[in-house]
């Protein structure tokens, strides 16, 4: 098969690792050091790969980076890449997500914290506000999570451009079907734990962790919330809970299969007040029916884990298998070159991994 390469990006920059099995890598790094690398992307869409990295320097601050030569240099537009226009009197914090459209050639789109979408047609190098869910009404009253206010989750509908789905903690699902002109909240039957009953599923204000799409049934959604995992099957009209069969229903990240639907992976912890894998172990759970059973995932992994894998810490490649990877708050890195049947260690002791990308190129 063609080679490999995996992002990891950490509380203290950015590693790259190169396999031409999955099972035996090299790993190069850090680049951007103390730089916290809140997100990474792999855009394969041009004649010439291009890796996407945003980060958080002590002294810098946020910026978009990109690298056409698989890491060994990167640049940098010299404002960062996202500003706010002046009118919002707002800065950005950090920049939680990144996203290549595959509907649309150099589109690429970013996630920040204050919850703000961003829309880049250069791949990458520059970003424009997109003003309709700036200015949606909901957005004075979105709160923060546990770690900031930001829009964390973006997927580009993979052949219309026209359709974009964002998740943010907290504020929950949205989704516009105009290009970004209006947006409306999508998240009716996923709860909100942390609200009293009568008033625990309300129209917007979940604290959703993470969204994927499924690979060719384009209006099947997965979530996984703070509290609960769902499937959507109208692209979030509606949200039906597949949390049997878990061990848990708390977690962070969710992802899915590239080309197989129905096929979907988690790395549940015990709850939101022990954020500890169950069991103490480190183990991935997988569904092939879209969530209506669950099979345990660990051949290879440590039966002795006492870490959690972050939102975007967790990601397939598109290789044939598929390959699947964790990185750990431990700065433990793991893949598997076979679905997460078996499972190899990348790297140990980084610091902590806060996302991870992989691709065969």
């Amino acid at each position: 098969m063609p080679g490999t390469v995996l992002m990891i990006g950490t509380r203290k920059g950015l590693w790259v690792a190169r396999s031409e099995d999955r099972e035996r890598w090299d790993v190069s790094g850090p680049d951007d050091v103390m730089g916290e690398v809140h997100a990474v992307a792999i855009d394969k869409r041009g004649a010439t790969p291009r890796l996407l990295m945003s980060s958080r320097h002590w002294h810098i601050g946020p910026q978009v980076q990109h690298s056409d030569d698989l890491g060994e240099s990167w640049q940098a537009a010299p404002t960062g890449g996202v500003v706010f226009p002046p009118d919002t009197d707002t800065a950005v914090a950090a920049i939680w997500a990144l996203a290549p459209s595959a509907a649309e050639p150099d589109v690429v789109y970013a996630g920040t914290e204050p919850s703000a979408l961003w829309r880049s047609t250069d791949r990458g190098e520059t970003f424009e506000l997109v003003r309709g869910l700036w200015d949606h009404p909901h957005r004075p009253q979105w709160e923060p999570g546990g770690g900031g206010q930001a829009i964390h989750t973006l997927l580009p509908h993979p052949t219309d451009p026209a359709r974009v789905h964002v998740a943010m903690s907290t504020g929950g699902v949205y989704r516009t079907t105009d290009g970004g002109a209006s947006w409306e909240p999508a998240n009716k039957g996923i709860k909100a734990e942390f609200m009293p009953d009568e008033v625990s599923y309300p129209e917007w204000g979940q604290c959703v962790h993470k969204v994927a799409r499924s690979a060719t049934r384009h209006e099947v959604l997965y979530a996984q919330n703070h509290g609960g995992v769902y499937r959507s099957d109208d692209e979030g009209t509606s949200w039906t809970s597949i949390a049997d069969g878990l061990p848990a229903e708390f977690g962070f990240p969710v992802v899915a299969h590239p080309r197989v639907d129905g096929t979907v992976w988690l790395f549940p912890l015990e709850s939101s007040y022990r954020r500890f894998p169950p069991d103490r172990a480190c183990r991935v759970w997988r569904s092939t029916d879209a969530g209506e059973t669950w099979q345990e995932q660990g051949k290879g992994l440590p039966d002795t884990f006492f870490a959690g894998v972050m939102r975007d810490a967790m990601c397939v490649d598109d290789g044939d298998p598929v390959g699947v990877y964790i990185g750990s708050r431990d700065g433990s890195v793991y893949a598997s070159p076979d679905e997460g049947e078996t499972w190899v260690p990348v790297i140990e002791h980084l610091p902590d991994v806060l996302c991870v990308r992989a691709a065969t190129l």
